[in-house]
């Protein structure tokens, strides 16, 4: 465990680190439930569970008041930042953030990942499931060949493959009030579904050339064969925002 300080003179953010690391299943069942911060996962080769945690206030009594809890069992590891509530009328400090970098095994199941505002990253899974949720803020997915749930209330959704694999697969990519992002590289087979509520649809890729449609449900929406299909489909919606399919490097 590390403390240490940085910011302004006036306003300084106190941090404190912290890392622990376990063993554990190739398929194992990963939760991860944070309010504000960060939550960054990364897919890795070995068989552990690395949790590096960074908490972040503005006060030592604030930052005491943040705990972090990791829990394991048999196939399944829990983890868990525990902000105080903050009451609506007070001039007392109830600053607080928590950021972890999470490193699984690249086959393990994310079976939750939950963050109210901030940033969400997930890179390079390849296990049953991935299902993540944030309220606002950001949330980038790379490379994860995964059947893939990820939701935004409001913010920027980013969907990136750098390089394709032929395996049955599907990811579904849901924002109420933002901008979707997909990129694709040029080979990519895949179904393609689209819709934009209140939006519009923006697609680099035109081989069985369709062009939008507007549903009876409202909206512009796309059903389309990418270079024949294959096993793995991409499932975008956005309530109010616009969605962009783009080709990674064409």
């Amino acid at each position: 465990m590390a403390l240490n300080g940085c910011g302004s003179a006036g306003k300084t953010v106190i941090q404190e680190v912290s890392e622990k690391v376990f063993a554990v299943e190739s398929t194992a069942n990963i939760s991860i439930h944070n309010q504000d911060g960060a939550i960054m996962v990364y897919g890795s080769e070995d068989n552990e569970v690395r949790v590096e945690s960074v908490k972040k206030a503005y006060s030592h009594e604030r930052l005491n008041q943040i705990g972090i809890d990791v829990s394991t069992q048999p196939g399944a590891v829990s983890i868990t930042a525990k902000l105080p509530r903050r009451p609506k009328w007070t001039l007392r400090d109830y600053s607080g953030t928590v950021d972890f970098t999470v490193v699984v095994p690249a086959t393990a199941t994310i079976a939750s990942l939950d963050l109210n505002a901030g940033e969400v990253l997930i890179d390079s899974m390849h296990g049953r499931e991935v299902h993540a949720r944030l309220g606002d803020g950001r949330l980038f997915a790379r490379d994860c060949f995964s059947n893939v749930d990820l939701t935004i209330n409001r913010g920027t959704l980013t969907l990136t493959y750098d390089w394709w694999q032929q395996e049955k697969f599907s990811a579904q990519a849901k924002v109420e009030q933002g901008t979707v992002w997909v990129f694709l590289p040029t080979e990519a087979a895949f179904h393609l579904l689209a819709h934009a509520v209140h939006g519009k649809v923006a697609n680099d890729f035109n081989d069985l050339p369709l062009p939008p449609n507007r549903s009876s449900g409202g909206g512009i929406r796309i059903d389309q064969i990418v270079n024949g299909g294959g096993s793995a489909a991409i499932n975008v919606r956005a309530l109010k925002g616009d969605i962009k399919i783009a080709e990674a490097n064409p």
